[in-house]
């Protein structure tokens, strides 16, 4: 395998947080325990855990392989003697690296450059020519608003915008209609051509074609051979049961079109979740306020609530203070269908009545002659005893 670039700027021991002198049993055990960390299925929707696990997942492509991770400590001990990929410092090769061909690749900058101009100029590519061969689409983002329930019960979508997509006339060749593209002729459709420079090998990309493997002699009018053109786009989206307000949602493959024959980037849909009239939402749990008497409090009773399906009982203990939350297992959010539902949390709202009739009034004074105790008894006796401990100090 030939040195990458990212290889003289990623210490992917640094990434998998091992020492260099790691056994591959170190190097297996720590790519495990953060791959679990950071996978995608355990971090749904965010998006900083992706880009970690990828990195974590490159670091260990490299280091697992032990062909590839002898290539690689050549490459750091390059770097650490002060060689980086645009060519900084110089190459100290000793003894035991004679007769040893290095190859590099190259898109057009950095140490394919600086090699080729050591050598007669042929090993890297002219400055300023910028690689065009195949390149992945952008990855593209658009919002989704849900109502409460569709996004608790799930619901296929679909999400209008603009964007780069397949070209409508030449559907992605780039060729004019009734035309082809024709295989490059001085790569033969490899897209790169090799230069041999004493102990090193270039590979750069093929100057006429720019990497593409193919030349377009009559460019479609529509994208001027770009394959690609800006249009109004439809794409039905999937949302999961469960779904949280904010959560991103990849859609893979129908993000920007590629260009010159390269793959489509991702669209990440932002969701929206609206409000609900009863139920508020905290992770997988509902919450709900219910409003009872201040008899069915100090008695105790068995009250109906609404929940997302159908009514169920909750028992209200006798003497349940406003505030008390009680839990209706089961009866919450259950993520997609595969995790385990939540609960509904149910508040209990104790209500003062207004506007008492004389009937009302006369019991509820009745009531208060013949409770007993005191409420406030607790503050005044904190207060008391600190002014005596206070007294006797």
């Amino acid at each position: 395998m030939s040195p990458q670039r990212e290889w003289f700027e990623k210490d992917y021991y640094a990434v998998l947080g091992v020492q260099p002198s790691a056994t591959d049993k170190d190097l297996s055990r720590a790519f495990k325990k953060l791959a679990k960390q950071y996978h995608p299925d355990a971090n749904p929707g965010n998006a900083a855990a992706e880009e970690r696990f990828k990195e974590i997942s490159a670091a260990y492509d490299v280091l697992g392989d032990t062909t590839k991770r002898a290539e690689y400590d050549e490459v750091r001990q390059m770097v650490a003697s002060g060689v980086g990929p645009d060519g900084a410092g110089g190459f100290g090769f000793g003894p035991g690296d004679g007769g040893r061909t290095f190859r590099f690749e190259t898109d057009g900058g950095g140490i394919g450059d600086i090699f080729g101009n050591l050598f007669g100029g042929g090993g890297g590519r002219r400055r300023g020519r910028a690689a065009t061969g195949p390149q992945r689409g952008r990855d593209l983002e658009t919002e989704l608003f849900l109502q409460f329930d569709d996004a608790i019960r799930g619901v296929t979508s679909t999400v209008r915008f603009r964007a780069d997509a397949s070209c409508s006339t030449c559907a992605g060749s780039g060729a004019a209609p009734g035309t082809m593209p024709e295989t490059c002729p001085q790569c033969h459709g490899a897209g790169t051509i090799a230069d041999n420079q004493g102990p090193f090998s270039f590979s750069q990309v093929c100057p006429t074609c720019g990497g593409r493997g193919q030349i377009i002699p009559t460019p479609c009018p529509t994208c001027g051979g770009r394959g690609v053109e800006v249009r109004a786009r439809e794409v039905k989206v999937r949302i999961p049961a469960g779904v949280d307000d904010g959560q991103r949602i990849r859609v893979k493959g129908r993000g920007g079109a590629g260009a010159n024959g390269g793959p489509p980037g991702d669209l990440y849909v932002i969701v929206h979740v609206g409000g609900h009239t009863l139920f508020g939402r905290s992770g997988t749990d509902l919450t709900l306020r219910l409003p009872v008497t201040f008899a069915e409090a100090a008695l105790g009773a068995d009250i109906k609530v609404p929940t997302l399906d159908a009514q169920v009982t909750v028992r209200i203990p006798p003497g349940t203070p406003s505030g008390k939350v009680l839990r209706v297992r089961g009866k919450g959010v259950s993520a997609d269908g595969t995790v385990k539902a939540g609960d509904l949390l149910v508040t209990v709202d104790v209500q003062v009545p207004v506007n008492l009739t004389s009937a009302q009034r006369e019991a509820i004074e009745h009531l208060a002659e013949v409770l007993e105790d005191d409420p406030r008894a607790a503050l005044f006796a904190s207060v008391q005893d600190r002014r005596r401990r206070d007294g006797e100090s």
